[in-house]
């Protein structure tokens, strides 16, 4: 079977954008990005900050919603809609729950083969890169470094903290059918 969707989960800053944007200059057919970023970006403005949708601490801690899990589910269901009508997909998310949020993906899915890749990177590193980034509440890339692995099973990791994107995407590459 074909991979269908390649699937990156990591923290804050790890690396999953730049290693999207390199996995579509290195694998030879069209693959769509879409990433959870992209998701709260269109959230409406009640969605954020509130118990509702999604809000994020000064700290960096992230919380989350009813309201944002309604969307969510959806945005996930068309992620795989597309992947089921012949589009190449990797998605680019943070599993804040960790195995749930992959129960969470499972589910959508279900039927297409999906390469699982956790991006890591050392949270010092990745902290270095939120600072860089100045788009992030500082302590969000090391509060999510690790938490966003636990109870997650991978097909492939990679590591960012020394590793650039481009060779993590050949080495991810490699894996695709």
């Amino acid at each position: 079977m074909t991979t269908q969707v390649i699937l990156l989960n990591g923290g804050s800053s790890a690396g999953k954008s730049g290693i999207g944007r390199c996995l579509q200059a290195v694998l030879p057919d069209p693959w769509l990005v879409f990433g959870i970023d992209s998701l709260v970006d269109a959230l409406p403005p009640e969605l954020r900050g509130t118990d509702g949708g999604i809000e994020f601490a000064e700290d960096g801690g992230v919380q989350v919603g009813a309201g944002f899990r309604a969307l969510e589910a959806a945005w996930m269901e068309g992620v795989a809609a597309t992947a089921r009508a012949g589009a190449r997909i990797v998605v680019d998310d943070v599993f804040l729950g960790g195995a749930a949020s992959q129960q969470r993906w499972r589910t959508a899915l279900a039927g297409l083969d999906v390469l699982w890749v956790g991006v890591r990177c050392d949270a010092e590193v990745a902290a270095a890169r939120e600072i860089a980034r100045g788009d992030r509440p500082q302590g969000m890339a090391a509060a999510q470094a690790d938490v966003v692995h636990d109870g997650v099973s991978y097909d492939l990791e990679v590591d960012t903290t020394h590793t650039e994107s481009l060779m993590c995407a050949r080495t991810i590459a490699a894996r695709v059918r």
